[in-house]
């Protein structure tokens, strides 16, 4: 049974007040308890029990223009929609928190796509932005991993960078049940190779960038 986001979380009832202030002044949030324990563990499950023939290498770049480049990033994702009945209650959840920013930060989030990522052993995405060049619709990222008694000696390490330099401002490791939120479009980031299997629920929330020349595509 799919434990409702709604009903019984999150663990901390003031963290969208969090949050907002948070991307107000730094850009960032790192978070280490958002949901309760029986949430996690449903999306956990649901992600180790989907067939692996539904994850696929991922790619760089979108549309026309997407390539799979193994040197950048080797990492494989499955993208999930409201559709997808494990992670709607999560995506209700998403649609709250896109409202609120929407209300006080004035962001005009349109909506929110996301997929599961699964990094194999060794696995790296190297330092990149999350907004497209040239295409800069995706505004705010969120990171939630769900890995289980992972340790500091597993690495995989999301490295996030200044938005003006190469000076680090963060190293989140991904234990299960901590999520990240930074503005898409101002901080670079990376992930270290893991040394065991490494997963997320990652997604972005975007703009509508449709214009009179371009339709803004979903993915």
């Amino acid at each position: 049974m799919t434990v409702s986001f709604l009903t019984q979380g999150p663990i901390d009832r003031d963290v969208f007040t969090r949050i907002i202030k948070a991307l107000r002044t730094t850009g960032y949030i790192v978070l280490d308890e958002v949901f309760t324990l029986p949430q996690l563990q449903s999306l956990f499950i649901d992600l180790k029990t989907t067939d692996s023939e539904q994850f696929r290498p991922a790619g760089i770049g979108r549309e026309q223009a997407q390539r799979v480049n193994q040197f950048v990033r080797r990492d494989r994702i499955r993208w999930l929609d409201a559709s997808y009945e494990p992670v709607v209650t999560y995506l209700e959840w998403m649609e709250q928190l896109r409202l609120r920013v929407n209300r006080e930060l004035f962001l005009g989030l349109f909506d929110y796509e996301c997929h599961y990522a699964h990094y194999s052993k060794g696995a790296f995405y190297k330092k990149h932005l999350d907004s497209f060049k040239g295409n800069s619709n995706r505004r705010l990222s969120s990171i939630l991993y769900l890995n289980p008694a992972w340790q500091s000696a597993d690495g995989g390490e999301l490295i996030i960078y200044a938005p003006d330099s190469d000076a680090v401002v963060q190293t989140v490791l991904p234990t299960f049940g901590k999520m990240v939120l930074f503005l898409s479009e101002q901080f670079p980031h990376e992930v270290l190779p893991a040394k065991c299997s490494r997963y997320s629920l990652t997604g972005w929330f975007r703009i509508n960038a449709t214009d009179s020349v371009t339709l803004d595509p979903l993915k």
